[in-house]
């Protein structure tokens, strides 16, 4: 699961989240479990945005100790980020021809407001790239 180092420290009037691997991205919350979740929003909004720019996402730092917790990432941002990721220097429209599907599919496939492969995809992606699909609920 990809996800990210996030810092929460007491406020007098709440906890703060801030991230170590993105110094722009901050937010709260009244109790350590809404700054949690208001962290998760934070991130993938982020995340989100910066994907789609074409900005060069930061890799997720391991970072342990007091107050640290690790932030998950969407499942639709991480499949974009491992698919650009796995796909390196080779065109989108290389993988499409591989996968015998029209450059658009695949161009959706790697963004993540558009993107819903099927299992059955993304089976065939991993194939592509010599790889397999691994799935687990947390």
């Amino acid at each position: 699961m990809l996800s990210y180092a996030a810092r929460i420290k007491k406020e007098t009037d709440g906890y703060l989240v801030t991230f170590p691997d993105f110094e722009n991205v901050m937010t709260y919350g009244l109790t350590t479990e809404e700054a949690l979740l208001n962290a998760e929003e934070a991130l993938n909004g982020c995340l989100e945005s910066d994907f789609e720019r074409n900005f060069k996402l930061p890799e997720p730092s391991r970072i342990v100790g007091k107050n640290v917790y690790q932030v998950p990432v969407a499942p639709h941002i991480a499949v974009a980020i491992m698919l650009r990721t796995l796909r390196a220097d080779r065109s989108q429209m290389e993988i499409a021809r591989q996968l015998n599907i029209a450059y658009q599919v695949y161009q959706r496939l790697e963004n993540p407001r558009k993107a819903n492969p099927t299992v059955k995809t993304l089976e065939k992606i991993a194939k592509v790239f010599g790889r397999r699909v691994e799935l687990g609920f947390v």
